[in-house]
């Protein structure tokens, strides 16, 4: 049966290889990847259903036909219940068999399709937000990457307008709890004598008002992800409570009497020194190295400028979209203009920047006069380190040119010393390394021998 089962999927173009016991069979299929197992119910050793039991534990997606000489409801329904794709009893007609394996295939084929679909709309779920070739940022991403997986609480340390909560979604899009709630919070923004109800929920009658029970986001996130963003601003009194969820994964609402069990993975923000407001009786020491289990810093957009011209650009391309506009095109003095500003606001001040002047443009180009004051007042500040602006760039061209001004200002600040020049621009040796060949700036004999 296995010689002819081989000729007849060969001669339809499948890929064929055959055991003669589930053992054997078990074993291939650890060893390599199959499409679609053909599985004899009666065989020597541990026979086909207990073979069944392990190809699923094995691949539970992948689809098993079932033959058997001995056809019966019991043993059809038995297969199926088993996990088996569909049912065959011998003696079979060959067409009858090749359109059972194609059906099987196909179902194969759409299950990795789908899992493909998924895995592609997290990543784009995940990152579509957060933008940067700074190697600071990719260590970022690389943070994300490690620990989305995992349960542990997060800390991420950032100033405001840096992006925090686009990497908390980006953690929970990209860990199995991602099919549940993501909730987010701003204790600074709720008032606190508010925030225990908001946060716990609440029974009928606990206080002036609770005129019915009330669910908390706590409740509402079980199985999944709640970001508390500006968590140094939770009053001390609630610090406690917010301890006992992470320690035992229970709360009582406010007023009740009952502990109700979460799951639920916290993620925390903070744009203040927690450390500090520990030692100064403001934030539960406890609760700090509760929540400062993994750290992920995000860094300032005035530290990472080389960023702006493609954040620009993608807000530039979002907005133009979102409004209805032909894609508006930002003119290289206005990048001089963007990139000598120090952005307080970070990537937030950006985004409402290139928001309105796309708004405002009366036509497709984005020029300077379209941004706040407080931008243009910034200009000049960069001028030594720019070049290529008056006849006009790519962005590529741009962004490479103010790279190499960067590279060369630093090399000329540490007499060409390599080892101090990627320490002032705050990268790995190799990585500066890797930059100058890329970018074919050549260092003096001289500056080669400092450097070493």
């Amino acid at each position: 049966m296995c010689d002819v089962l081989t000729k007849l999927l060969q001669d339809e173009g499948y890929r064929c290889q055959t055991a003669r016991t589930g053992e054997e069979g078990i074993e291939k299929l650890c060893q390599e990847f199959f499409d679609l197992v053909l599985l004899d119910l009666m065989m020597p050793g541990i026979g086909g259903m207990k073979t069944l039991e392990k190809i699923h534990k094995a691949d539970a997606s992948i689809p098993v036909v079932i033959l058997t000489a001995y056809a019966s409801i019991e043993s059809a329904v038995q297969a199926t219940r088993a996990g088996a794709f569909d049912f065959l009893a011998k003696p079979f007609k060959n067409e009858e068999l090749l359109l059972v394996v194609k059906n099987g295939l196909q179902k194969r084929a759409l299950q990795l399709e789908n899992e493909q679909l998924r895995r592609t709309l997290r990543e784009q779920t995940s990152f579509e937000n957060i933008v940067g070739k700074n190697e600071r940022m990719q260590q970022v991403f690389d943070l994300i990457m490690q620990v989305a997986p995992r349960r542990s609480t997060i800390l991420i340390q950032g100033e405001s307008g840096t992006g925090k909560e686009l990497v908390a979604k980006a953690i929970h899009h990209r860990s199995p709890r991602a099919d549940r709630p993501f909730v987010a919070v701003n204790s600074g923004t709720i008032p606190s004598e508010l925030l225990e109800s908001e946060l716990f929920g609440h029974v009928k009658g606990a206080f002036t008002g609770a005129t019915n029970a009330k669910k908390g986001l706590f409740e509402v996130a079980d199985g999944g992800t709640v970001f508390l963003d500006e968590v140094g601003t939770i009053p001390f009194e609630t610090q406690a409570r917010l301890l006992r969820v992470i320690q035992e994964r229970e709360f009582r609402r406010v007023g009740g009497i009952e502990n109700i069990k979460v799951d639920v993975r916290i993620i925390a923000a903070t744009n203040s020194d927690l450390r500090k407001g520990v030692e100064e009786g403001r934030f539960r020491e406890d609760l700090y190295y509760r929540l400062n289990v993994i750290t992920i810093p995000l860094p300032p957009l005035r530290e990472r400028k080389m960023d702006i011209p493609l954040l620009a650009d993608f807000f530039v391309r979002r907005y133009s979209r979102e409004n209805g506009r032909e894609l508006c095109t930002l003119m290289p003095e206005t990048l001089k203009v963007l990139l000598e500003h120090d952005w307080p606001g970070n990537v937030r001040e950006l985004e409402n920047a290139i928001e309105r002047a796309v708004v405002l443009a009366p036509g497709n180009q984005i020029t300077p006069d379209l941004f706040p004051r407080e931008v243009l007042e910034s200009e000049g500040s960069m001028h030594d380190h720019w070049g290529l602006l008056q006849g006009g760039a790519s962005l590529k061209d741009l962004v490479a040119d103010f790279e190499r001004n960067l590279i060369l200002s630093a090399l000329e600040k540490t007499d060409g010393n390599q080892k101090k020049a990627a320490h002032l621009l705050r990268l790995k040796a190799t990585t500066l390394n890797e930059k100058l060949k890329r970018l074919k700036i050549r260092i003096g004999k001289r500056n080669e021998d400092s450097s070493k």
